[in-house]
């Protein structure tokens, strides 16, 4: 499992922007934990504690939406050259639609986020990853998302969000000898700008130099 599939699994298990509402499902409210608004920018630093490197992503809202797997998702652009990332809000659950060619799934649609949701509340996926050097079959992975808190209050940069919803996720694999993939992930999402901050930590034993120690911190927003 390389590098950069455990960096495809660590964008399916967090969120870097905010959504769209659905079709069916137009309107928002000051609560959501998101914004729709065209030209909307977020501008998150990532820090790569295994590098020991700094970088920084804007997030923009286009003004396009795009119809996928019976949804309406808008599109938001990265300025790293990063693919555009999809997302739809239906009720209470937040989406996320990824291509993960790289694992050996096409594309997955994720429920990432429910802002309706209490403390402990618990939901999961599977997936299924392709074989890559040591594991010869394919392997089903468990994506597993939890509510650890809500209605925090989180300081991130300076500005202190209120409301918050602390997510943590786990990604599982039976097939997988014990111990080999471990994985601590931890996302804060707030109203109205969504993801403000993410840590997340996935090593292997499978192969070397292919862990992830990443910490990712909402910057500044333009609204």
């Amino acid at each position: 499992m390389k590098a950069y599939s455990l960096c495809l699994l660590s964008l399916l298990a967090t969120s870097v922007s905010c959504k769209k509402s659905s079709s069916n499902n137009n309107a928002t409210t000051a609560d959501s934990y998101m914004s729709l608004t065209a030209g909307n920018t977020w501008t998150y630093e990532t820090v790569n504690n295994i590098t020991v490197s700094t970088s920084l992503n804007t997030v923009t809202s286009s003004n396009r939406d795009t119809s996928i797997s019976s949804r309406t998702y808008h599109i938001f652009t990265n300025s790293n050259g990063a693919l555009n990332d999809y997302y739809n809000i239906s009720g209470n659950d937040y989406y996320t639609f990824r291509n993960l060619v790289a694992l050996g799934s096409s594309s997955v649609e994720s429920i990432y986020l429910k802002d309706n949701a209490s403390v402990g509340t618990s939901w999961s996926q599977v997936i299924n990853i392709a074989p890559f050097s040591g594991v010869p079959t394919t392997i089903p992975l468990t994506v597993g998302y939890s509510v650890a808190e809500k209605g925090i209050t989180r300081s991130v940069n300076g500005k202190s969000y209120t409301n918050v919803i602390h997510i943590t996720t786990t990604l599982t694999a039976a097939s997988l000898p014990a111990g080999s993939l471990t994985t601590d992930i931890q996302s804060y999402y707030a109203p109205k700008y969504g993801l403000i901050e993410s840590k997340y930590k996935i090593s292997t034993t499978l192969l070397t130099g292919s862990n992830v120690d990443q910490a990712t911190t909402l910057k500044s927003t333009n609204f």
